[in-house]
Parts: C-alpha cells; structure tokens; sequence
C-alpha cells in the first residue's frame, strides 16, 4: 500500500504486516517517553486526519484491487480521539470495506482514561476488535524515569476496560528498560501487572537506542544497557513470576537473541528451560546474532 499519503515513517506492530495501514493521525499526541525515537521528525507533529481525506486513502487502496481483511489505524495514538470520532471513522471503513475482519490499533492508557467500558463496545461492535498497549513495564518508579505520564493503575485500568468491553489487548513490555538497578522490580512488578489484567497477548522487545541514550540518560543517571546474559536473568525472572491463564506469548521481535512463543501458562516451563538453557549453555540455544537483530 505504498501509494497512500503516508507521512513518514509509519510504524505498525509485527502481527499487522498483511492488513491495510490507515493513517488516521500523524504522530502522538504525548510524545514525551524518553525511550521513544518514534515520533521525533519535524513532520511528526501531533495531528489527525480529515474524514475526507480517511475516505480518499480508502478509495485509494481498493483502487489496487488487493482483498483487504484487516486495517490498522495508525500512527501512534488515534484512540485519544473522541468516541464520536472514532465511531464515524469505523463506519466509513465498515461503508467502503462490509466484509472487514479486524480493525486494530495503538491505544496509550491514558486515551481511555475518559472512555467508559460502554464507549469502548460501542467502538467493538463497530469492527474495532483489538488494541495494542505500550505498557513498557508495571514499575511505577521507572514510569516517572521514563517519563511514560502513565502508573501501574493507570495501564491496569485501560487494560480491564478493553477486555470489560469484548476487545482484545496486545501487550509490550520493554526488556531491559530498567537497566542494573531497576532490572527485578521492573520484571516483578511487570509480571503482576499482566497477572492482574490477563492480557490476552503479550511480546517483549529489548529497549535500545538508535539516536544514542543522552535524552533517557538524561532522566535516569545510572541506566546502562543490560548485556545478554541480564537480559535473559531478568526475562527467567519475569517468567517465573507470570500467572496468566490463556496468554500467547511472544518474544520473537527482531531485537530479541532468543526467540520465545508459546501460551502461557500452558508452555511455561517449556520457556523457562529456553532461557535456562541459553543462561547456562549459550552455544546450545540458536542465539540471533547482532547482525540478524539489524543492530
């Protein structure tokens, strides 16, 4: 779908390589996360898009004869809309494609904070059926480092809110994020966050930092970046911690070594004993080396 006004760069989560990016608003409307380099260019100031020009990128893209299934609204924050809004936007899509299968979408907590579970079913019945959710960790003292604007409850009860509504939410938890000092309070209290909101997906995704740590480092004096032997000890940590009752899993981003997949809690073991395996015996588990990773 390259032939679309996009204003780059668009990002778009693994799991949506094959639906359609629809570029509802350009850029975030916080952009304050210290980790972030998403959304930093000059042309990625805050804005979202006119429904006409919605409905010209839809013509656009049927134009190109491809089926299209699933949209995901981008960029990074199109859920800080008003319900209003996003009603009339779901309806266009469901006018211009009736047999769409998902709608999805990135969703800050805080873009739920004045949504009710009622709005959030009226946004489902409407083909919206699953948000993906940065929390990035459930450490309260490393969300002030980072300036995430956002608290374990605050993520908790967006979190309880998409499922209370019939959505589906998809969790990203950051490894590494809390670097030496913050490492097991930041798996721990992750951990409890996710056992408490059952999400029903959940990746991890090691931080780093392409444009260089001085804007993170800036906030939080003693980070490093954790080596591959902590990262793996505070992923085992985060594992052993996990109570989740049908969670699929996945630590297969392209900045992970070790690629993890399963259903939690039902393969639990089974990936504690990867990330044993890769702790202890490093040259028997299929390590992605650096350049695999794109680092």
């Amino acid at each position: 779908m390259h032939h679309l006004d996009y204003i780059e760069p668009v990002y778009r989560p693994p799991s949506e390589w094959n639906s359609l990016i629809l570029q509802i608003t350009n850029g975030c409307s916080w952009n304050k996360c210290t980790f972030c380099e998403m959304y930093q260019g000059a042309d990625k100031k805050f804005n979202h898009k006119s429904l006409a020009l919605i409905e010209k990128d839809l013509v656009k893209a049927l134009s190109s004869g491809l089926r299209i299934q699933r949209v995901f609204l981008a960029d990074g924050d199109v859920m800080t809309l008003s319900v209003r809004r996003l009603e009339e936007i779901l309806k266009t899509i469901r006018q211009y494609i009736p047999n769409i299968q998902r709608i999805s979408a990135y969703c800050l907590p805080r873009n739920l904070r004045h949504k009710s579970v009622a709005d959030l079913e009226s946004l489902h019945s409407l083909g919206l059926k699953l948000l993906y959710v940065g929390c990035e960790t459930g450490d309260d003292e490393l969300l002030k480092l980072i300036n995430k604007g956002e608290s374990y409850q605050s993520s908790l009860d967006a979190l309880q809110k998409i499922s209370g509504a019939g959505m589906k939410s998809s969790v990203m938890i950051l490894n590494g994020l809390g670097g030496p000092t913050l490492s097991k309070q930041h798996a721990l209290n992750s951990a409890r966050l996710m056992n408490e909101a059952q999400p029903n997906y959940l990746s991890t995704l090691v931080v780093n930092f392409p444009l260089g740590m001085k804007r993170f480092q800036d906030r939080f004096p003693e980070y490093r970046p954790l080596n591959q032997q902590e990262l793996f000890s505070e992923m085992l940590y985060f594992l052993n911690q996990l109570e989740l009752e049908q969670t699929i899993f996945r630590s297969d981003h392209v900045s992970n070594s070790l690629v993890l997949k399963g259903v939690l809690n039902k393969d639990k073991q089974r990936l504690i004993g990867q990330v044993e395996l890769a702790i202890n015996h490093p040259e028997q588990s299929q390590l992605r080396g650096k350049y695999q990773r794109g680092l």
